[in-house]
């Protein structure tokens, strides 16, 4: 009886301790919280005990962060720009797609949901994908046989990062201009480009990536390609599409810190 009795004790103080820890190391200023999620707990409990489902409860994972957030909450950039490309890839219907080092749980799941695609990527992929063709591969030294390969590529906020180290790649203070260079000789003539890359005063953020002014965008894409549609994501997170850009845009990137800019591009 006593040790029955000591076991229910060293549990219980074991579940609050545990139930402590974990308000701690969720929030850092764990009191008032795990009073509330002492009280939720006992009333899960309670209720537990007149259901006839079995869920036991096995570990405590604190959440109470998520209840302000707005439903749907979006991933900077990566939403918008994953889905409008996908859109437009399904409305442009190349004859084979080639993306270079873009989200897989992102725009390429959006495309694999309609169409086959090939991805490139210096990092290796273990786990095989429907409609999903992998290479392993170094954007900023591309093997002859990748040359005119396709009418189709995307590389959807992946470019800043070439040359920086950040994903196993060397590091190449051009990198960025090599891989822009072999996407281009990888496109048929007339292939489409989809390209995007942080937008704002131009910059290294090391080694996380780079951020490129529209007018030196414009530099890098006018002697290759036309633009055939301008988008971009602001700082606030709002898409803006198929839009001008003018004189003052170039001088202060759309009012962008850090928004997105994106470009559908025909090679020349």
């Amino acid at each position: 009886m006593i040790r029955k009795a000591i076991k229910k004790i060293g549990q219980s103080l074991t579940k609050h301790l545990y139930l402590y820890a974990g308000a701690y190391y969720s929030f850092g200023l764990p009191t008032l919280k795990y009073f509330k999620l002492k009280k939720d707990l006992r009333e899960l409990e309670l209720q537990a005990k007149s259901s006839s489902a079995e869920f036991p409860i096995t570990k405590l994972y604190p959440c109470y962060e998520d209840k302000n957030d707005d439903a749907g909450a979006l991933q900077p950039h990566y939403f918008f720009q994953d889905l409008y490309i996908a859109q437009r890839i399904y409305k442009n219907r190349p004859e084979k797609h080639i993306d270079i080092g873009s989200r897989i749980d992102g725009f390429v799941a959006h495309v694999a949901s309609y169409r086959e695609i090939e991805i490139y990527d210096i990092r290796p992929m273990n786990i095989s994908i429907s409609n999903v063709k992998f290479t392993q591969a170094d954007l900023m030294n591309l093997s002859e046989k990748d040359y005119e390969c396709t009418d189709s590529v995307s590389c959807l906020h992946a470019l800043e990062h070439f040359g920086l180290g950040r994903y196993g790649d060397d590091i190449c203070f051009d990198g960025y201009l090599f891989g822009f260079q072999n996407i281009y000789k990888m496109l048929k003539k007339g292939g489409k480009f989809y390209f995007s890359v942080p937008m704002g005063k131009q910059r290294i953020e090391f080694h996380a990536h780079r951020v490129f002014s529209i007018r030196y965008l414009l530099e890098m894409i006018n002697p290759y390609y036309e633009i055939d549609i301008f988008s971009y994501i602001d700082d606030e997170n709002r898409f803006h599409e198929n839009v001008s850009i003018s004189e003052k845009n170039l001088s202060d990137n759309f009012q962008c810190q850090f928004g997105c800019a994106i470009f559908e591009l025909t090679k020349k």
